[in-house]
């Protein structure tokens, strides 16, 4: 290390060797780099030559090379694998496809590749040209997009894709279609100008699969549409009371199912209507508290409507035996008037008297007898103890 420059200035023997201008030559500032250090700039204090040198600044790492600590890599680009780009995470090199893929040689020496390539395709043909169909399923069989031939139940076979295409689908189960989907409110017009939430249920099947897959559109939208044109006209055919009573609900299932077939008929749509089943008719959500209280009073008018009838039957059915009955009392009186006469009067007395505590005699002293005592203590006791009998009085009509 070179002497500071203060002490550079002076002489052993004391003398003073810093040049000064009038000398006419120049002292050249050390040069940067050789461990002395760079003399203060203008306006700057001088600098403590033993003072310890300051640390650089530190600069904030960058994002690539924060990405290249996290994958271990030092900043070498020499393609060593240590900068993640050649090698794994763990700075191994990638595996070689090409190595993956080399299969041992056969014992010809030739590759497998064409085998197995061969084995491929002839496993391909096979699976698009053999078609096992259940009970319950069609084939359509197309050639380059046009209709060729139905396939029945059972192994078929077709030429091979791309030549020939099979749409199988299922034509004896029967689908369920409900209209509407969900809890929406479906609105309809009845007979008398009132309006009624109809949901119900369309039950189909596919009649010939040629016409189901090739002349409409969009088959099932079709079905919904012509089920609902039909359920409409239905409806406005019917009073309020049959479509919410339940009256009507058969014929009315009926009339749809009959105007569907002959629309979808008409359209060669290939599909046969199983059914059509009512499943609720309310009225609409915005008056269904007055349609429930009208409801409630036309159920209220039915029962009475029914006890009064009842009533009827049971007062005809009794004047009628009354009348029998008279008429069979009178049969006899004409036959014996005076002994009928006498057999009503003991009836009717006997009848009248029943409810009574007195007992009448004949004319004259007799012995008294008192029965309605006896009766009460009789009563008041059931065990039917013994209890004193009172004695016979003699007395008159009582």
């Amino acid at each position: 290390m070179a002497a500071p420059p203060l002490l550079a200035n002076h002489t052993p023997e004391g003398g003073d060797n810093t040049p000064s201008p009038e000398d006419g030559a120049s002292t050249p500032p050390p040069a940067a780099g050789d461990g002395d250090p760079a003399p203060p700039r203008a306006g700057e204090p001088p600098r403590n030559p033993w003072a310890p040198e300051a640390p650089p600044p530190r600069r904030a790492p960058g994002i690539e090379e924060i990405f290249r600590q996290r994958r271990g890599g030092n900043g070498n680009k020499s393609g060593n694998g240590k900068d993640g780009k050649d090698g794994g995470k763990d700075g191994a090199p990638p595996p070689d496809l090409s190595h993956l893929l080399r299969l041992p040689p056969r014992h010809n020496g030739k590759s497998w590749w064409p085998s197995i390539i061969g084995g491929s395709l002839a496993l391909g043909v096979m699976l698009s040209s053999v078609h096992a169909l259940g009970l319950h399923e069609q084939g359509v069989v197309t050639t380059f997009g046009q209709y060729s031939k139905t396939l029945q139940p059972g192994f078929n076979w077709t030429l091979p894709w791309p030549f020939q295409q099979v749409e199988v689908r299922d034509v004896t189960t029967i689908k369920q279609l409900s209209v509407p989907n969900g809890e929406a409110e479906n609105l309809m017009l009845t007979s008398d100008q009132s309006l009624v939430n109809i949901s119900y249920v369309v039950r189909w099947s596919i009649r010939d699969l040629k016409l189901y897959s090739f002349q409409l559109k969009d088959p099932e939208g079709t079905v919904t549409e012509v089920a609902e044109a039909a359920m409409r006209a239905s409806i406005a055919e019917v009073k309020l009371n049959d479509v919410m009573g339940g009256a009507a609900s058969a014929e009315i299932g009926a009339h749809v199912q009959q105007r569907m077939q002959a629309v979808l008929d008409a359209y060669h749509a290939g599909v046969l209507i199983q059914g059509v089943d009512l499943k609720k008719a309310d009225p609409p959500s915005k008056v269904n508290e007055a349609f429930q209280k009208v409801q409630a009073a036309q159920q209220d008018r039915s029962r009475y409507i029914q006890q009064a009838r009842g009533y009827a039957q049971q007062t005809i059915a009794r004047a009628e035996g009354e009348a029998a009955a008279f008429d069979r009392v009178y049969t006899q009186y004409k036959a014996a008037p005076e002994v009928t006469r006498r057999r009503m009067y003991y009836e009717t007395m006997d009848r009248v008297l029943s409810q009574n505590d007195k007992v009448i005699l004949p004319n004259g002293p007799t012995t008294y007898l008192p029965l309605p005592e006896l009766r009460r203590r009789a009563e008041a006791v059931p065990d039917g103890n013994a209890l004193p009998q009172p004695q016979p009085q003699i007395g008159g009509a009582q």
